[in-house]
């Protein structure tokens, strides 16, 4: 074993990816993710060069100028890329799923517009469903989308934007009562409009106000916004797929791929983890000998690197099961699920293993201690993914009278 989480079954063209990711990371990401994250500052040089390497584009296709690549060997990169900073990870993923939802769902006009310039990195991607008052309960949501005739006009606040203020193209979900009438169940009554808009904060276009970023306990560098619409207007043609009541299973298809890539982001943190857990212990003495030679601390890394090899292979099942074109939100649940608290479980247990020297700021340790936590709530809560992992498996599994 050279190191841990390798992967059976990739092609050249797959490690030839994997490969350079991970020289970019080890070289670019790692020996400046500490300091910027403490001055939580955006990678903006970070992010230009994941752009020349075309990350931006990896799974839109081919002839939208992307490299036309799989969900595993994307997960694949995130993991990298969260094994140098897990913010980076953050950008590149919520400009994943709003391409991936317009890959999927998008009108051929939609897809043509903005999936070109996507792939470039030109145009940056945010998606939106949280609000302040409902948390998990997507089906609470209160933004609304009222049309007007060309146009819709959209009111309400939505909370939790990953690169809220760096974008430049926001999926929203907002309730749309046209053509639903009341008494619709909640579900069948939302739409995903796509809106367009300048970076950065204040009002970025009439009608729509991106205020400053939130100040986080960890995951900084990535800006972390809300999004207040007030009477904004968007053209009709910005209905994600031209058909409104359709929003709700648009999303929860973006989010089940976004799932795998939080499962990927949590083997990341937690591959890092073990690496800077492993060689601290080799390198702290106590009573004549490296803190290694300890039975103590040899039983608490082979635990880490356990949980290590499951989380990413769960992820990995996960991805492939999805790049089959089969239901996934089983897998992908438990793969969030385990791999998050995995993650949590690994980075203190490495934070105990540096002692009093894991409280420095001056050590990586401290970093990724206040980034792991963000993990257990993105994409869903562990108890979001409970319940649906109990529900699919009463499915597989219903008692036959």
């Amino acid at each position: 074993m050279t190191r841990l989480a390798q992967t059976a079954g990739l092609n050249d063209i797959q490690r030839e990816i994997l490969s350079t990711v991970r020289d970019f990371v080890d070289k670019e990401i790692i020996p400046v993710a500490t300091q910027l994250e403490h001055r939580d500052e955006y990678p903006t040089e970070i992010v230009e060069g994941l752009k020349e390497l075309g990350l931006f584009g990896l799974m839109i296709p081919e002839e939208y100028g992307g490299l036309g690549e799989s969900l595993l060997t994307y997960a694949l990169c995130v993991e990298e890329i969260a094994r140098g900073w897990m913010s980076v990870s953050g950008i590149i993923n919520t400009h994943f799923i709003v391409a991936y939802m317009l890959k999927q769902h998008g009108t051929q006009e939609q897809k043509d517009t903005f999936l070109p310039r996507m792939a470039l990195g030109e145009v940056r991607g945010a998606f939106s469903m949280s609000e302040p008052a409902l948390g998990s309960d997507v089906s609470a949501i209160s933004s609304k989308g009222v049309k007007d005739g060309e146009e819709y006009v959209l009111n309400g606040q939505k909370m939790w934007l990953t690169n809220g203020g760096t974008s430049t193209l926001v999926a929203v979900l907002c309730r749309s009562d046209e053509g639903h009438p009341e008494g619709t169940a909640p579900h069948k009554s939302m739409t995903t409009f796509l809106i367009e808009k300048e970076p950065g904060f204040g009002e970025v276009r009439p009608g729509l106000t991106i205020p400053g970023k939130i100040d986080k306990m960890g995951y900084k560098g990535v800006d972390t916004t809300e999004l207040i619409m007030d009477d904004l207007r968007i053209p009709a043609n910005r209905v994600l797929g031209g058909t409104t009541g359709r929003g709700f299973y648009q999303m929860m298809d973006g989010v089940e791929v976004g799932r795998v890539n939080v499962a990927a982001r949590g083997c990341g943190v937690a591959q890092r983890a073990f690496e800077l857990g492993v060689s601290y212990a080799q390198q702290r003495h106590t009573f004549g000998k490296p803190i290694a030679q300890h039975q103590a601390i040899q039983f608490k890394l082979a635990e880490m690197a356990t949980k290590v090899e499951a989380a990413h292979a769960m992820m990995v099942n996960a991805a492939r099961k999805k790049d089959s074109g089969e239901r996934n939100d089983l897998e992908a649940g438990m793969a969030k699920y385990l791999a998050s608290e995995y993650c949590k479980e690994v980075v203190e247990d490495a934070f105990r293993i540096h002692g009093g020297y894991g409280f420095s700021k001056e050590y990586e340790i401290e970093r990724l201690y206040r980034e792991a936590p963000m993990l257990l709530i993105g994409e869903g809560t562990a108890e979001i993914q409970k319940m649906i992992i109990g529900r699919r498996l009463l499915e597989e599994y219903r008692f036959q009278v």
